[in-house]
């Protein structure tokens, strides 16, 4: 298929489920903020931002409509970090390669973009969960209709591999704004709520919180489709299929496989109980991985380098350019 369109398709998955974890992010902050007194707004507010990697007001003092309006509203984020924002790039790119797409897919993401101006409205007269909830239920349905209307192609695979690696990048975002909590602190609970794993874990560990538990199932749990672990053997799994011959004698030849086999096998044969004693620089590597992964796959795929096909060369000396694919 075209290197555009594999592109776009690549970036479709990631920006919705950039925009589905940040409204799960924001809306169990807000909830926090609401419920409990003992936080401070704002320095809640911007220990979350730094998370999503949004810049922080100096001169204000943030609450839960300030933040909210940073990380649901705003427009022209750096790197398209407020959901409006993802919402809006998930579209364009789905503009852009309406031939590799289905026609549920288009109307699902454009009828969200277009609903966009009168949610903000509803969620400044009933709360900023009215935009959230709204956010995540059509994140579930575009995920359902892809799913369900593609043809599992290359196209499809570009499109879930996108949504892997950005899901682990925003689960590691999520595990990172928790790193120096004690071990029985509440706010561990957020992890789980935010990641909606909350339900699943209590009953895997039948009601029992514990910290090393939570990072455990987050991280390592074969079986949780939102766990990195999960995640990254998704992604590991689609590109194996995008290179149509995943078997090698050498073992793995290109870059992103190589990052993505890694990751996952760090995480495969960790000895249990180990992981809070370096959580925060595990996450920091895989942080790492998901930027080191998406620039190798811009290399291997995306940015290729047209090629040159003479056309009459004999009589005009006239050249055309024809369109890379992968």
């Amino acid at each position: 298929m075209l290197a555009r369109n594999a592109e776009a398709l690549y970036w479709i998955g990631r920006y919705v489920e950039r925009a589905d974890d940040t409204a799960r992010i924001l809306d169990v902050t807000v909830h926090q903020l609401l419920e409990d007194s003992s936080v401070d707004p704002d320095q809640a507010s911007r220990t979350l931002l730094q998370v999503l990697g949004i810049e922080s007001p100096d001169d204000a003092v943030l609450d839960v409509w300030s933040l909210t309006d940073l990380v649901a509203f705003s427009r022209g984020t750096q790197g398209g970090c407020s959901i409006v924002d993802s919402i809006t790039a998930a579209r364009e790119n789905a503009r852009s390669a309406r031939e590799v797409t289905s026609s549920e897919m288009w109307e699902c993401l454009n009828t969200t973009y277009n609903a966009l101006p009168e949610r903000e409205r509803a969620s400044r007269r009933l709360g900023p969960h009215e935009f959230l909830s709204y956010v995540e239920g059509r994140a579930a349905m575009f995920a359902g209709l892809a799913d369900s209307t593609l043809s599992r192609d290359d196209g499809y695979r570009f499109m879930v591999l996108g949504r892997a690696i950005e899901r682990v990048d925003m689960t590691v975002r999520m595990l990172l704004s928790r790193v120096g909590d004690s071990a029985s602190s509440p706010a561990w609970v957020t992890v789980l709520r935010s990641a909606g794993a909350h339900d699943t874990y209590l009953r895997t560990y039948r009601g029992v919180l514990d910290a090393n538990r939570v990072a455990e199932f987050i991280l390592l749990d074969r079986l949780f489709p939102r766990s990195i672990f999960y995640s990254l053997k998704l992604a590991e799994h689609s590109l194996e299929e995008l290179l149509h011959s995943p078997h090698n004698r050498v073992g793995a030849t290109a870059e992103a496989q190589r990052l993505l086999g890694r990751a996952r096998s760090e995480l495969e044969f960790l000895r249990p109980g180990v992981l809070l004693e370096s959580l925060e620089k595990r996450l920091a590597g895989l942080q790492t991985t998901c930027s080191d992964v998406g620039e190798a796959l811009a290399l291997q795929y995306f940015h290729a380098a047209p090629w040159v096909a003479w056309t009459d060369a004999g009589r005009n000396g006239s050249l055309v350019i024809e369109e890379g694919e992968v």
